[in-house]
């Protein structure tokens, strides 16, 4: 009989005439209903290069939810966005045309990183396209267009109006590289080798002198005390006596306070603004007046006398030759030190006293800290990132930012007085280059205002895609069905910024949590298990990968490659060897295709055994699928497809199926049989493949696309897995045999077949052409 498929292997060229119907049909078209699933999906960030390959294999992922919740009966919302705010874009524009944001003429530069981002981002679809996703690309969104913008500017009034914004000036994390402040969540540590310094400070009108270590000697012209713990007998008469900062000659005072430790160093402890958080917090709490050492522009200040207008790293150097000339230098030792490093320009960040707007946090974090314990994680241990950046948050959110590129803070300030005015919600708001909204102060009738210039975190925006992908404040009824959200999906390095964010504002402006799950992918890896980065010259570009051996092909791969919430490593040679899957399945689906489907039949104990195996596997399925955890189905469909039903049921059911000495029942039966179990495999297989089963399916049972199907549900047949290792042991026994003694596999042979397996031999005898 000739085989209904006729081509001899899968072409991954007809995925994008799978995908054009798809596209056509409107299959994902998303029409609120009563059971939706709605999954708040990761707009990609388009800077440099967009994506690697760990990323793509992220988003795959992400589509294999969306297709498991259509295949288990949900209305499925899958949003597309991009995110084009912030640093990156900046960066990459200044990096492209060789120029500086704060040189460049405002409008121009936004214009500038428009252009760059429009480019990236079109490279960045094509691979979202190409991967099959199901999203909605046909109304996809964008961070920096204007209806987006207007959410983040309405939401900041909304809480402005409620108290929960304030103005402050506080020690802030500084990016100098960047010009901006950067809140604690966009700070990375990273053990550095560096110098520490030994010190000596001498006691006024004492011959006595204190060794003092630090890593920050560039800051003596900021130190404000020296502390040493109360319970310090080496310092019991020097408490309260003057010591002269040297170098600077300056006296300060010897105070006492617990956070001194006694084991570290001499005990003594410089206390700086601002060598870190703790000095800030020293500072606050001893009532110190801050010296402001370094300035905006990364350079010392005129605080540090003869150091000023040298980088930090130059001053650094310059103060220990002068200690070492003055004899005040003890010694230096090279250190690794956990140094905060700015998560964009990967330099280290500085503390520095800056005016900055303020979202309210620290009243929060037991009410997040609630909402986070609901809502299921997946995988759960990642769970306690959050938790663990819950008990670090020390100081409310700075959202301020000294960029051009995001959001702008929608304020005028009147000329004369300086009262900040925000305008009613609604539109986008530009007070750098817009007219005031106002007609007059309402605090002193001046008629003159002066706009903000900064815009906001990023994190502003991306923190409310939830509210914009359901129609916050805009379509009530939509809002109702699609808010709070079913699933947040993300990658595990952003828990302390999207995903805590997002619970934080959304909780305050709605008085819910933004979704029930969480799904946390681990990092994607290069071949040596390093992180991949554009920065590293690592990263693996997805889109030749794809081209080459087809979206099936990468996202099977993906999912039997990644043990969900664990990082894992990427390798086009694996993608290759998961290709051989896909060819295995074909040729059985070839096969099985020379066969007309039957629509009932009396299976014979051969089929039973297979159909219980089946059932088995659908069991594993489902339980993989409504974990997320698609490392479980791709496993189980894989070694059940090649290494039992291929291996064995095929190859034991072939001469039944031929008809070859049996009834017209056995062999109806076995080609039931045959199609029951590919029917099943493509159905379980669809949402990690999503080309090559909607190819087969349409080809040999229905004329509705396969993702129109539910998936299959476990059958609860009569168990007969006691029986696959004996089967699987006789066959290879009998293949074994057979090669040993120089026969063809199509030879017969005499052998025993043992008593437990005697209800197959109808089909082991043919199989094996047993000749006794």
């Amino acid at each position: 009989m000739e085989p209904k498929i006729k081509e001899t292997a899968w072409n991954p060229e007809l995925e994008a005439k799978i995908l054009k119907q798809w596209v056509d049909s409107g299959l994902y078209d998303f029409v609120p209903e009563n059971k939706n699933f709605v999954i708040d999906t990761p707009p990609p960030y388009p800077s440099g290069r967009p994506w690697h390959i760990g990323a793509a294999a992220h988003y795959s992922q992400i589509d294999m939810i969306a297709r498991t919740a259509r295949m288990n009966g949900n209305h499925v919302y899958f949003p597309i966005g991009i995110d084009r705010n912030g640093l990156p874009v900046e960066l990459y524009t200044e990096k492209k045309h060789n120029i500086r944001m704060q040189e460049t003429e405002r409008s121009k530069f936004l214009e500038l990183c428009r252009s760059s981002l429009d480019d990236l981002e079109a490279e960045m679809l094509q691979i979202m396209k190409s991967l099959g996703l199901s999203g909605n690309f046909s109304n996809y969104y964008r961070t920096d267009s204007e209806e987006y913008r207007i959410l983040t500017q309405s939401t900041f009034i909304e809480l402005w109006k409620r108290g929960t914004i304030y103005k402050a000036t506080r020690p802030n994390n500084y990016d100098w590289v960047s010009g901006t402040t950067i809140a604690d969540a966009e700070i990375q540590y990273q053990d550095i080798q560096t110098k520490l310094v030994y010190m000596k400070f001498k006691i006024k009108d004492s011959d006595r002198t204190i060794i003092i270590a630090s890593t920050r000697p560039e800051l003596l012209c900021a130190c404000q005390t020296i502390i040493v713990n109360p319970d310090d007998s080496r310092y019991a008469g020097v408490v309260g006596k003057k010591i002269i900062v040297p170098v600077i000659s300056r006296e300060v005072t010897i105070r006492t306070h617990h956070s001194a430790q006694m084991e570290f160093g001499s005990g003594a402890v410089m206390v700086c603004s601002y060598g870190d958080q703790n000095d800030v917090a020293l500072f606050r709490e001893m009532k110190l007046e801050e010296i402001v050492a370094i300035g905006m522009n990364g350079l010392m200040t005129e605080a540090a006398g003869a150091y000023a207008g040298l980088k930090v790293k130059q001053a650094r150097t310059k103060i220990i030759e002068d200690l070492q000339n003055a004899g005040l230098l003890e010694k230096v030792e090279e250190i690794t030190h956990r140094t905060p490093i700015s998560e964009r320009s990967k330099i280290p960040i500085e503390i520095i006293p800056m005016e900055e707007y303020y979202v309210k946090q620290i009243d929060s974090i037991e009410k997040i800290r609630a909402l986070g314990q609901k809502i299921t994680f997946h995988p759960d241990m990642h769970k306690q990132i959050l938790m663990n950046w819950l008990d670090s948050i020390s100081i409310d959110w700075p959202i301020s930012r000294r960029r051009y590129y995001g959001t702008e803070i929608p304020i005028w300030y009147c000329k004369d007085c300086s009262e900040p005015h925000v305008p009613e919600p609604g539109k986008y708001y530009k007070p750098w280059t817009d007219l005031a909204p106002f007609e007059k102060c309402v605090k002193c009738g001046a008629k003159e205002f002066v706009g903000e210039t900064r815009t906001f975190d990023t994190w502003m925006d991306s923190s409310v895609s939830p509210l914009f992908i359901s129609k916050y404040n805009k379509d009530p009824e939509f809002f109702k069905k699609t808010y709070p959200a079913t699933l947040r999906p993300q990658a595990k390095d952003i828990v302390r910024t999207w995903l805590y964010y997002t619970i934080l504002r959304c909780e305050q402006l709605t008085g819910a949590s933004p979704w029930s799950e969480a799904w946390i992918m681990g990092y994607g890896l290069d071949e040596k298990g390093m992180k991949m980065s554009k920065s590293k010259g690592n990263a693996v570009d997805p889109l030749p990968v794809i081209e080459k051996f087809g979206a099936d092909t990468f996202r099977f791969w993906s999912a039997s490659e990644i043990n969900h919430g664990y990082d894992f490593r990427c390798s086009e040679q694996k993608i290759e060897a998961t290709k051989k899957f896909l060819s295995k399945l074909w040729n059985v689906s070839r096969f099985i295709s020379s066969y007309p489907t039957i629509e009932k039949a009396n299976p014979t104990a051969t089929d039973k055994w297979i159909l219980s195996e089946l059932d088995r596997v659908i069991a594993e399925c489902q339980k993989g699928y409504l974990e997320y955890n698609f490392f479980v189905p791709a496993i189980a469909i894989r070694e059940f497809t090649w290494n039992l039903f291929a291996a064995h049921y095929i190859e034991m059911v072939k001469a039944r199926a031929y008809g070859e000495g049996f009834t017209e029942d056995e062999k109806n039966a076995a080609i039931y049989t045959l199609h029951k179990v590919l029917s099943t495999i493509l159905l379980l297989l669809a949402p990690i493949s999503p080309f090559i089963t909607d190819y087969m399916w349409l080809e040999l049972y229905s004329k509705e696309t396969i993702h129109k199907q539910r998936h299959p549900r476990p059958e609860n047949l009569a168990d007969m897995s006691q029986y696959t290792k004996e089967i699987e042991e006789f066959n290879s026994k009998v293949w074994n045999e057979k090669k040993s003694n120089g026969l063809s596999l199509k030879d017969s042979i005499s052998i025993e077949i043992p008593e437990s397996l005697k209800q197959f031999s109808s089909d082991l005898i043919p199989m094996h052409k047993i000749t006794n």
